[in-house]
């Protein structure tokens, strides 16, 4: 099961199997070389060199999306991380996940790619993802407006609460900034965020994330340019840190 916005210390928790309990912290470091900073300090043999569990730093998802994205980056690909929903991991839902896409020149298109679940069998292709085996934020929005969804099968894997379209509309504004290079936390709320999740945001922010959902589907640099400046989408100077 992917990671996710919920954290828990259930069993199966990292430090059952041979983590370090003190490296649970590691998942809320957002920059990339940070994280290398703090693999590296645990163990300075090189990257891809493989490490024993209590060398590892732990994190989610979404760190394997940017993590991906610095590497096809630093190669001159372009690439970008997606917040979403996986609809493959439980039977007629959409679970809180995030993947990879970068650009294909010979295809003239964007590939979608689980990099977290690479060599699993999740899906038969989690390096070029079918359409529909992961919805963005916007993707997933866009068909509970339309009515082709049920919101409440939509949200986060091992949580009894956080299913339904305030967990839709969260991954659309995290969608949102990701596609501009901010790429926040699971967890990261901000704007009218937590008002929405709370059930208190009102209709003028679904319109809101209405227009979102249509930028982030069209790839509409202006328009994505603008609507991240608005004053409820716009990510904190300290969520970049």
């Amino acid at each position: 099961m992917p990671p996710c916005r919920a954290w828990s210390s259930s069993p199966r928790t990292p430090w059952r199997r041979g983590f370090r309990r003190a490296g649970v912290a590691e998942k809320n470091i957002r920059p990339v070389n940070k994280l290398i900073t703090a693999l590296t300090a645990l163990n300075p043999a090189p990257l891809h060199q493989p490490r024993t569990p209590e060398t590892r730093v732990i994190g989610t998802c979404r760190h394997f999306a940017t993590i991906a994205c610095a590497v096809l980056r630093a190669r001159g690909i372009a690439s970008r991380a997606r917040c979403g929903f996986g609809t493959y991991f439980l039977e007629n839902r959409g679970v809180d996940h995030w993947i990879t896409e970068y650009w294909d020149d010979d295809q003239n298109r964007w590939v979608r790619v689980d990099t977290e679940h690479l060599g699993k069998n999740y899906v038969d292709h989690p390096d070029d993802l079918a359409p529909g085996e992961f919805l963005t934020g916007g993707e997933a929005w866009i068909r509970y407006r339309s009515g082709v969804i049920d919101p409440y099968m939509f949200g986060v894997a091992g949580t009894d609460h956080a299913w339904g379209p305030h967990e839709i509309s969260g991954n659309a504004v995290r969608d949102l900034a990701a596609l501009r290079k901010q790429e926040t936390l699971n967890w990261d709320e901000w704007g009218r965020m937590t008002a929405a999740y709370e059930g208190k945001s009102g209709p003028d922010y679904d319109q809101l994330i209405d227009e979102v959902a249509d930028a982030c589907a069209k790839d509409d640099p202006p328009t994505l340019t603008r609507l991240s400046a608005h004053e409820d989408l716009a990510v904190p100077r300290h969520l970049f840190a």
